[in-house]
């Protein structure tokens, strides 16, 4: 009895451990859609710093907000009139990112988490326009995946550049992460407000590499 109580005792802490860092890793996920870059850019430094694992931290940072593209499709395109009719204001806009979702499907599921100014009405977008959902799986885990690994491998890079500068940063931190997420959410701020009316004209224009190749595969079909 003696010696349960002991293994009990010693594996309560490693259980309670993994449970706190896996609800670590549940709320960036979580808070992905709305703290935007910040979260895999602080996931990364954190990860640098050996508070999370830089793999898991992106993981969860990718499926929080491709799960969140994900509602907003199925929102578009089971509940679009419902919408319309509760949010008038949001015809317009949707109105020209639909007739550019119509003209590239492919382009615009790609585009769901670098849409700077969009990223809430472009999947709502792709949803209205129909878009076979095995598509917009595809096209938006593409984009979101690779979002997730771009802005934590930044998080990280970030760290290693402190380490350079600073030395060690135990001490300082609490206070780079926070100057951290307080840079990134006003780069991406600045940029989503001064792109917001861009976003089908750049779908249109084929702003991303990808689209080159489509255009080009569509230029040769007879």
């Amino acid at each position: 009895m003696h010696q349960h109580h002991a293994h009990f005792a010693h594996l309560a802490p490693t259980v309670l451990s993994m449970l706190s860092r896996l609800w670590v890793y549940v709320t960036l996920g979580a808070t992905s859609i709305i703290t935007e870059e910040a979260a895999p850019v602080l996931a990364g430094f954190a990860a640098h710093q050996h508070h999370l694992g830089v793999v898991q931290a992106a993981v969860a940072c990718a499926l929080g907000s491709w799960a969140a593209d994900i509602a907003l499709y199925a929102l578009g395109r089971w509940r679009a009139l419902k919408l319309a009719a509760r949010w008038p204001k949001l015809i317009s806009p949707m109105e020209r990112l639909l007739k550019s979702v119509r003209r590239h499907p492919w382009r615009a599921t790609i585009a769901v988490r670098y849409a700077y100014g969009a990223r809430i009405p472009l999947p709502i977008a792709c949803g209205a326009a129909e878009i076979p959902v095995v598509n917009y799986l595809i096209g938006s885990g593409i984009s979101c995946w690779s979002w997730s690994a771009l802005f934590t491998a930044i998080g990280w890079i970030f760290g290693s550049t402190a380490v350079l500068l600073l030395g060690r940063l135990r001490r300082h931190e609490d206070e780079l992460a926070i100057f951290l997420v307080i840079v990134v959410l006003v780069i991406v701020g600045i940029i989503a407000w001064r792109n917001r009316e861009k976003v089908p004209v750049e779908i249109d224009t084929g702003l991303l590499a990808f689209s080159r190749t489509e255009r080009s595969s569509a230029d040769d079909r007879p």
